[in-house]
């Protein structure tokens, strides 16, 4: 169970960039952030429109002083003072995410990105290397690997549970994006915009979730993949709102990806499956507080989050925030991120690498790993869908 008890001397001074008036993602990292009081957001960038923005940051009950027109005034302003931010947290389009990220870390703040990380694996090393060089960390929001039930199944992975891993089928296909919406939708419009996009658009924004999640549960790597993409509303092209992946993992493993916004009717089906040689485990985003395992020859079953049947550990299965049988969600999984964030910006502030190499959080090489997913699925793609390594 979740131990409210436990806590920080002192919140961490938190800011962010982006995230303002109006923005869904913004409110979930702010809810996420300070639900445990291990965070405290004393400043931020929030908006393109200082006066705009600095009206919201006041309403947050930030001081007017320290809401910022630019993350760099942001930046070089809040280094200066005793009371200046160690952390921030980034919600903005993925075209700024690596000059945010780089200029973050110059400052010496730990950071929290959204994904994808960066526009291509050599700016994400980069990012790893100035990390390192400046004593920092990276977080990466994959907001749905908080969730108690899916450690669970990566447990279950490890212990052998379902024997040999030998079928990965994963998929992350809504409906909500079957028209062209974006005409007169600001916040869609440059998600289908490769200048602010990138290379991709459903696989950045769904597959790479989705592929963290089965890396995560599997603890497989991905060792080649064949990618299919297709813009079906035109003015998409050349970036996709459905694309298909099969993916052969090291060690004989082979799976498959489905990422969409055109599967109409879906709210969300993210469904991850994965099936080994003696029982198959499968999970949904729409159901997240159960596990369906099925053993061969045996009657399926359903396992629920937070009862004492389910394996226990501290980091994970058990970090539930309320008994069985009452719903936790999406806000309670980013919650649980957000607190590993917190603990090990704190590992590394107190010097304490025993700690801080015993914490699970997606970090840096998780965001590398979703930066190398969507430019090796648009390689494929682009040149008939063919074969590739995904590691050079």
């Amino acid at each position: 169970m979740f131990n409210e008890e436990s806590h920080l001397k002192q919140p961490i001074r938190w800011a962010m960039v982006g995230g303002g008036r109006g923005s869904q993602i913004g409110y979930s990292h702010r809810n996420a952030a300070q639900r445990d009081g291990l965070f405290k957001l004393v400043a931020g960038s929030f908006d393109l429109d200082a006066d705009r923005g600095r009206d919201f940051a006041v309403n947050l009950g930030i001081d007017g002083t320290r809401s910022y027109a630019t993350y760099k005034e942001m930046f070089a302003q809040e280094k200066g003072r005793e009371d200046g931010i160690q952390a921030v947290s980034i919600a903005t389009p993925n075209s700024t995410h690596f000059e945010i990220c780089k200029a973050a870390l110059e400052a010496k703040l730990h950071v929290i990105c959204e994904k994808p990380l960066t526009f291509t694996t050599d700016e994400a090393y980069v990012l790893k290397a100035l990390a390192a060089e400046n004593n920092c960390l990276i977080g990466v929001m994959y907001g749905y690997s908080g969730f108690p039930m899916i450690h669970q199944a990566r447990e279950m992975v490890r212990r052998g549970d379902l024997g040999d891993i030998r079928v990965v089928n994963a998929q992350f296909a809504h409906g909500f994006h079957n028209e062209e919406y974006e005409k007169d939708d600001p916040s869609l419009k440059w998600r289908v915009t490769p200048a602010a996009s990138g290379p991709t658009y459903v696989l950045g924004d769904l597959g790479t979730h989705t592929h963290f999640l089965c890396e995560m549960i599997t603890e497989m790597e991905v060792e080649s993949l064949c990618c299919m993409r297709q813009s079906f509303i035109k003015s998409r092209a050349p970036l996709e709102d459905n694309a298909h992946v099969m993916l052969k993992f090291k060690g004989g493993a082979v799976g498959t990806l489905w990422a969409s916004a055109i599967n109409s009717g879906s709210m969300h089906q993210q469904k991850i499956r994965i099936v080994g040689s003696k029982a198959s485990i499968e999970w949904w985003d729409e159901f997240p507080n159960q596990l369906r395992y099925e053993i061969q020859g045996e009657a399926p079953r359903v396992l629920d989050r937070g009862m004492p049947y389910l394996y226990q550990d501290d980091q994970g299965v058990s970090c539930n925030r309320i008994g069985g049988g009452h719903a936790e969600g999406y806000f309670e999984s980013w919650a649980n991120l957000y607190a590993r964030f917190a603990y090990a910006f704190n590992a590394v502030a107190e010097d304490d690498q025993a700690a801080l190499d015993s914490m699970w959080f997606p970090g840096i090489d998780a965001g590398i790993e979703g930066t190398r997913l969507c430019e090796k699925c648009a390689e494929s793609a682009d040149n008939g869908s063919q074969w590739v390594n995904f590691k050079d």
